[in-house]
């Protein structure tokens, strides 16, 4: 663990319980238009609550601002806006397009940064861009409405308002003096030729729970008397208590309440004259009514009017404080001395946690993915019963009405969660979050485990079993990475602290064995351990919509859903076993988990026309089974042909030698019944790998083989930046199948969706998705963990070049990485024919975290700020700036890494 002053936080807050992590930058980048704050009689929640409506409209389940922050609950929230003196409103959450806008799905239409995070959050660094010209919402919306699925999204530079540099640069950095007393710094850049008038209106206010819930007592804000050279505001709170905002300067302090403008939004009279868009229609509209002049309310905004001249900076300090004036004295006597002993003590975290080896630009990479995964955590508040008794729907009646979710009643979320994206994604989806923990435990393995923990806890599981999805569906089906997740956290810190938390992973394992049944008894459906599960987070990738009735009739067996059920055996096997060390009892399920295993990799496998493996391709494929019991191979080369690499799982001689019995009854159970020993990789103690490691893995070396051949062939998967999610084969021989006089085409596509499938934003059709590719990286290394040097592969295929796992592994990842990199001439692929990020010197190193990557030049697309399951780049930078293949090789147990450079002479020694 580290030592710096960071690392010393996060031992308080996990030893002690120092709330370290109590604020931070929880506030969602959308609120509106979200199923949480959806009440309409359609379930359109795009239309419902639009982005016009936000700045009028009190939200109910939680809040949205521009580089914001709140408490744990988001009870008291702060963030920024501005006002350029030429848009029509203030700018105080970020703009996009919804699904019936935009030409490829919703879409953020601004350009913001997450630059710096410490995991407790004592720095942080945000940076907003911010056109000096009226922002083109009208021109965004219109434009994008005229162009098709083939055109290009028409984005924010698209629009020319950033073309003479006529913008403001607006850094926002927090940094914490104690848990509860937050120093906050806006500092304004003039980008621009001319000087520039920018009003900057730092704004701090309560969530509305008074108006939704009974007997809530109503919080205040109030203007209390302060010294000469700041003003101060009282915050009081019935469960938070009281809170101080003291700003900088003799500014006006503008107060309003949080709550709707009846008036504008339904046309009905307000409750009170001062309402949630008070403060823009007094700075904006000049109406002097709109604000309180006794100076109280639940919203407020000190009105900061700066003169910004060319090429110039000028900042803002403010401070949110636990303490109040009479104890702070002067709040901002050692302001800057604290801002920069956090910025020092992010560095010194950051350079305890980086590769020496690695370069400055590998460097900068990992450090904003990071980043950007610490600012995308977000509070979120849905109670499902609440919601849905609001809508007319109590599930618990007869004969009620049925809405979205009505199965979900059970659910009370009220906590932080790492979301995929604070604006496109802002709710937690159950396979990315796996993801995240995976990125999150390089920085905070102790918060990861909290992640994972959410999911299990009776207020999340589903009492059948089943882990949430996310809020649209929440009964919709996400990969089972959960348990891989589980174990991989555990072996992270056993990495990490010497000592795996053992109650961690039994609490895990006992509700992931309520899941496995779930999946057992509802994804199976005939018992024949060939699994369904619908799109299974893959979306438009296969012939049809997975998560809608097929038009042949019939069902799906689907290789990617009985890979991903493999790999739950298997990661099930690795927590028993681990469990069973400490306790026989778990001997038993050990046992169960392996049976499951061999099982399913018999029916799988199974040869014939039934079977999911095509001999002649060399590649497995879903199998489509029609009512009148015929089955058919939907031959397309995709990601799912690749994921049966994924179930597979190294076991370690001492994994053995500390569950003799389990292992006994293993070999006696292979003895008795060659036909599912046949069925899988060769394992036992005739087939021990490198080191006498074993093996549990789906695919066979020969199927091995033939896999990688295409995977590794630049004609199909392997492009210069990952593995494609579709292979380049289809775009000259596009896969199509004929239904009923209907036809049904895949064909590659390396950019965006060119239908309207699962919103047209989410295209598996031949782009790169980093959490796939990670995982297949984790197979390579465990072959190459069994293999060593024993197993060499051409790669690229036809090159040429043999190359070992490891090797493979490597060269993936690199690709990878290649993405975010510079290349020779300075420009990072990420950014594709951007100019403006490939050359500005204020663009160029700032990154974003896309939602995926085009198959061919690794532009990114998507939503802009995915860190969460596309941060797996920082991880992989940490990875292999660490280790070598020999290292790994020594390493001697999955997910952990030889710190100390080793021979391969002294390894086989």
């Amino acid at each position: 663990m580290s030592n710096d002053a960071e690392g010393a936080r996060l031992q308080e807050a996990f030893r002690a319980k120092v709330p370290w992590r109590k604020w931070g930058p929880y506030l969602s980048e959308r609120q509106w238009g979200t199923v949480r704050e959806d009440y309409s009689q359609d379930g359109n929640a795009w239309d419902y609550f639009s982005h016009d409506q936000a700045r009028s409209r009190a939200y109910h389940w939680g809040e949205d601002g521009l580089a914001g922050i709140s408490d744990e609950k988001q009870r008291l929230c702060f963030s920024v806006a501005l006002w350029n003196g030429n848009d029509p409103i203030l700018k105080e959450r970020l703009f996009g397009l919804t699904n019936s806008e935009s030409n490829h799905g919703e879409d953020v239409k601004e350009y913001y940064f997450y630059l710096d995070s410490t995991p407790t959050h004592s720095y942080m660094k945000y940076l907003y861009k911010y056109p000096q010209t009226g922002f083109p919402y009208g021109d965004l919306i219109e434009t994008s409405k005229r162009r098709n699925r083939r055109d290009m999204e028409y984005e924010l530079l698209d629009t020319g308002v950033f073309n003479t540099d006529r913008y403001f640069d607006v850094f926002v950095v927090y940094a914490k003096q104690s848990p509860e007393d937050i120093l906050i710094q806006i500092s304004v850049c003039n980008r621009g030729p001319e000087p520039a008038m920018l009003q900057v209106l730092p704004t701090l206010w309560f969530r509305n729970r008074w108006i939704w819930w009974a007997d809530t007592p109503k919080p205040v804000l109030k203007q209390v008397s302060g010294k000469k050279g700041y003003q101060v505001v009282a915050a009081s709170h019935e469960t938070l208590g009281e809170r101080w905002w003291y700003c900088e300067g003799d500014v006006p302090l503008l107060f309003t309440e949080n709550e709707t403008n009846n008036e504008r939004i339904f046309g009905t009279p307000n409750t009170s004259p001062c309402v949630k868009d008070g403060i823009n229609n007094y700075v904006v509209n000049g109406k002097q009514d709109a604000i309180n002049p006794e100076r109280s309310g639940t919203k407020a905004a000190a009105q900061y009017g700066l003169n910004v001249g060319p090429g110039q900076a000028t900042s803002i300090r403010l401070r949110l404080s636990d303490l109040a004036p009479v104890v702070v004295g002067n709040p901002f006597e050692n302001f800057d001395e604290t801002m920069q002993s956090r910025q020092r003590e992010a560095d010194e975290f950051y350079r305890g946690i980086t590769p020496e080896r690695i370069s400055q630009d590998e460097a900068l990479v990992m450090r904003q993915a990071l980043a950007g995964m610490l600012w995308s955590k977000q509070y979120f508040g849905f109670e499902l019963d609440k919601w849905l008794q609001e809508h007319g729907a109590d599930p618990l009646r007869p004969n009620a009405r049925q809405m979205r979710n009505s199965e979900w009643f059970h659910m009370v979320n009220d906590h932080v969660i790492s979301m995929p994206d604070k604006w496109e994604y802002p709710w937690y989806a159950a396979w990315d979050l796996a993801f995240h923990t995976i990125a999150l435990s390089i920085v905070d393995v102790d918060f990861a485990k909290e992640q994972l923990d959410l999911m299990l806890q009776e207020f999340f599981l589903h009492p059948t079993g089943q882990i949430p999805a996310y809020e649209w569906n929440f009964s919709d089906v996400n990969p089972p990475v959960h348990a891989w997740a589980t174990i991989f956290l555990y072996r992270r810190e056993q990495a990490l602290k010497g000592k795996g938390d053992l109650e961690f992973l039994k609490r895990s394992f006992a509700k992931l064995m309520l899941n496995f049944s779930w999946w057992v008894n509802r994804k199976d459906r005939f018992g024949k351990n060939l699994f369904e599960g619908g799109f299974l987070g893959l979306d438009n990738i296969g012939v049809f919509d997975r998560s809608a009735p097929l038009p042949t009739g019939g069902h799906l067996e689907q290789a990617d859903g009985t890979a991903w059920v493999s790999l739950f055996c298997q990661n099930m096997f690795e927590i028993s076993g681990e469990l069973a060390a400490h306790d026989s009892f778990f001997e038993d399920m050990a046992i169960k988990f392996a049976d499951h295993f061999l099982l399913i990799a018999h029916a799988m496998n199974q040869m014939g026309s039934g079977g999911m493996w095509d001999e002649e391709d060399g590649f497995y494929y879903d199998v489509l089974r029609l009512p009148d019991g015929t089955t058919t191979r939907l031959r397309v080369r995709s990601m799912v042909g690749l994921l049966p690499l994924c179930a597979t799982t190294v076991i370690e001689p001492w994994q053995r030698e500390r569950v003799p019995r389990v292992a006994q009854i293993m070999r006696e159970r292979l003895q008795r019944m060659p036909e599912l020993r046949d069925s899988i990789h060769p394992t036992g103690a005739a087939h021990l790998g490198y080191g006498e490691r074993g093996i549990l893995a789906l695919v066979n070396p020969e199927r091995l083989r033939r896999i990688l051949g295409h995977m590794l062939d630049e004609n199909e998967f392997l492009s210069p930046y990952g593995i494609r999610a579709l292979s380049r084969y289809h775009a000259e021989h596009p896969y199509v199948f004929d239904a009923g006089g209907q036809e049904y085409r895949v064909n590659y596509l390396p950019a965006e969706s060119d239908t309207g499938m699962f919103g047209g934003n989410s295209n598996w059709r031949g782009p790169i998705w980093m959490p796939v590719n990670a995982l297949l990286i984790r197979a390579l290394l465990s072959f190459y963990l069994y293999y060593g040097d024993g197993f060499k592969i051409e790669c690229p295929t036809g090159s040429g070049r043999a190359m070992n796992l490891f090797e493979v592994a490597r060269e993936i990842a690199n690709r990878l990485t290649r993405i975010f990199l510079k290349d020779k001439s300075g420009r990072r692929p990420v950014y594709g024919g951007t100019e403006k990020f490939q050359s500005d010197p204020r663009w160029k190193d700032y990154i974003l975290f896309y939602e995926y990557f085009h198959g061919d030049n690794g532009a990114g697309l998507g939503a802009s700020h995915q860190t969460g399951w596309t941060g797996l780049v920082g991880g992989l930078i940490d990875l292999f700036g660490r280790i070598d293949g020999v290292q790994y090789l020594a390493a001697g147990k999955a997910g952990t890494f030889a710190k100390e450079p080793a021979t391969r002479e002294k390894q086989v020694a």
